[in-house]
């Protein structure tokens, strides 16, 4: 287990509970009482810990090293997920994964972004960070749950789109934009869970949906703390500053209407119990598929059109 530096603590109490119970497995010491008691500890420790994040301590949960990524929950939540790749113009991006799967018995189409679990494979995906064909796959397999009336799930987690030349070569801009167009348009229900990173115009151009979710320990906003500190401040040390101003935080999201609700984390976040946080994920997933599935699809577009209209505000002033 991978211990953040405010985790220290809960660090030494697993060290202490793993050589008791080594003890146990090596001898006949029952030491059933002891053990009980220092998983008390853990607990009220972690409840302590995690019931007192800073935004900025939520940013590094986002991007703990062991937190679930898109195919963890794909392969937890989903059954016979079909793997589909390619935009059909100029390559496949494994920085977006998607295909056809079935949640229980209902077929959808899933799409997401995904980092990658050891330094190889994060290389090879370019850290969950899309090129223009990842977004053209995105919109190619959405349109084909269109077609076929299926319901299409994303899951956001980047710290933003592809920057490097090639990706301006071509068009990063104008593959999100077109995926906004297209994904507002869309006739079929689309439901949007943010599950680690949202970060800028690589996090919305798989982001708009009829109803937007954020798990407890993840963050939205249009740049990074680190970005953010480096354009105000001229360095990086300024992040945490950054990440209390940007307001960041799912909390934060609800309040400002941009989020329809926050699916909660188990104790400790998703990286302490990455099965118990997939079974919640799934029963999410479940009732707001039941949910919007059960609205008539002019009804949902209308809805869908008039929820990002009305995010942000703005006055008029006469001339």
């Amino acid at each position: 287990m991978v211990y953040l530096e405010f985790e220290k603590p809960l660090e030494k109490l697993h060290s202490q509970l793993g050589k008791l119970q080594e003890i146990i497995e090596d001898g006949e010491i029952d030491m059933s009482d002891k053990i009980k008691e220092l998983e008390q500890k853990i607990k009220k420790k972690q409840k302590e810990i995690y019931s007192n994040l800073t935004d900025w301590q939520r940013v590094q949960l986002s991007r703990h090293p062991e937190r679930p990524y898109t195919l963890y929950y794909i392969n937890n939540i989903t059954k016979g997920f079909e793997e589909l790749h390619g935009d059909r113009c100029f390559g496949d991006d494994e920085a977006i994964v998607g295909g056809l799967a079935m949640i229980d018995n209902m077929p959808v189409v899933i799409v997401g972004q995904q980092k990658g679990i050891n330094t190889k494979e994060r290389q090879r995906r370019n850290f969950g960070m899309a090129n223009p064909e990842g977004y053209r796959k995105a919109l190619r397999l959405m349109k084909m749950a269109e077609k076929f009336e299926l319901p299409v799930i994303t899951f956001v987690d980047t710290p933003g789109a592809a920057c490097g030349l090639e990706a301006e070569e071509r068009s990063v801009a104008q593959a999100i934009a077109q995926n906004l167009i297209e994904m507002a348009q869309l006739r079929t229900p689309i439901l949007v869970y943010v599950i680690g990173e949202g970060a800028s115009g690589g996090a919305i151009g798989i982001g708009l949906g009829d109803r937007v979710f954020m798990l407890e320990n993840t963050w939205y906003s249009v740049i990074s703390p680190e970005s953010c500190s480096s354009i105000l401040w001229r360095s990086w040390d300024y992040k945490q500053q950054a990440a209390e101003a940007l307001k960041l935080t799912a909390k934060d999201m609800l309040e400002f209407g941009i989020i329809d609700d926050i699916v909660k984390e188990p104790l400790g976040g998703a990286h302490f119990n990455p099965e118990g946080m997939a079974k919640l994920l799934k029963k999410h997933i479940k009732k707001q598929l039941k949910e919007v599935s059960e609205i008539p699809i002019d009804t949902l577009l209308e809805q869908r059109v008039k929820k990002f209209e009305q995010i942000g505000q703005y006055e008029i002033v006469g001339e």
